[in-house]
């Protein structure tokens, strides 16, 4: 096919591979995979995670959220950004808002699905550009991004010292890009990691990982409102061929709380807690199956661990 061949003359697969290659590509340290905590609402919830991981020896390299900085409060925030930096772990909050939680009715019509990630009008661009720069202020390094036109400003902020050199883009599951091509665009934009969808299987993400360098952030375990895949068998197949990866853990079975807050305190925590018992799950299985694995042993120089307040590093 024409196709085919032109897709080789631009540095892309032409197909996704029957028999996907093993990834050398690699994590700055060498190692092939780290762990990421979605969904970790809060301070308190920050705290049951580590704690667990610590009680379960799961190695929590990335902790995410997905309410979004701008429902924590200031004291919120800066008790997030101190304790993940103490213990020397990447903070990365959702940068919000997006157009699912605002006034327009086409995010939440049948067929308006992918609208709700965007930031919709220049209005709201503005606020989640605003609130990146909150998370910046606060000592957080690493934010979730949803939005291509956002990545590309603050992009362009970040090169021009509007946000912290250091600040890193991680691109949430939720823009949806699919492909090789479309993902070398984000790539291009700014980001630092790529969260693809999670049904993509190891031949997709094999050819992904051919067309970009960029670490990918692939769910063992998806909530149920983004398809609901248990694919523990399957961790050790998705390392050898998408390194370098953070393996992330989701849940299915388990309310959609956000936007979380203080009333969803104990269910954010009882929530947390498993998923590190299923991070251990997952881990057991790739050390079984992939013993040869090697994961970064904290602390690790190349992570986006929040700064001191107003340290610019």
């Amino acid at each position: 096919m024409e196709a085919r061949t032109f897709l080789r003359s631009q540095g892309l697969p032409s197909g996704d591979a029957e028999s996907p290659p093993d990834s050398s590509k690699r994590f700055p340290d060498g190692a092939r995979y780290r762990v990421e905590i979605p969904s970790t609402e809060g301070p308190e919830v920050l705290d049951a995670v580590l704690a667990e991981a610590d009680e379960r020896a799961v190695p929590v390299h990335r902790i995410s959220q997905g309410s979004g900085a701008m429902l924590l409060t200031d004291g919120e925030l800066t008790r997030m950004a101190g304790t993940a930096a103490r213990n020397h772990v990447e903070l990365s909050l959702f940068a919000r808002p997006q157009a699912g939680w605002h006034t327009g009715a086409m995010a939440s019509s049948p067929t308006g699905g992918a609208l709700a990630s965007q930031a919709r009008g220049t209005e709201q661009l503005v606020h989640v550009l605003e609130d990146i720069r909150r998370s910046a202020a606060a000592g957080v390094r690493s934010v979730l991004i949803t939005d291509l036109g956002v990545l590309s400003v603050a992009a362009r902020m970040r090169a021009q010292r509007e946000l912290p050199p250091d600040m890193r883009f991680k691109i949430s599951v939720q823009m949806a890009l699919s492909n090789p091509a479309s993902i070398r665009i984000a790539e291009e934009f700014g980001a630092d990691t790529y969260n693809v969808p999670t049904d993509l299987s190891p031949a997709q993400l094999a050819a992904i990982r051919a067309a970009t360098d960029l670490p990918l952030d692939v769910y063992i375990e998806s909530p149920d409102e983004l398809g609901g895949f248990v694919r523990h068998y399957e961790i050790a197949e998705i390392v050898r061929v998408a390194a370098p990866v953070y393996v992330k853990f989701g849940l299915r079975n388990a309310p959609n709380i956000y936007p979380s807050g203080s009333h969803l305190t104990d269910t954010a925590v009882g929530l947390g807690k498993e998923r590190v018992r299923r991070a251990r799950i997952g881990l057991d299985m790739l050390h079984r199956y992939m013993p040869e694995a090697e994961t970064s042993e904290l602390p690790v120089a190349d992570l986006a661990v929040p700064t001191e307040v107003g340290e610019h590093r």
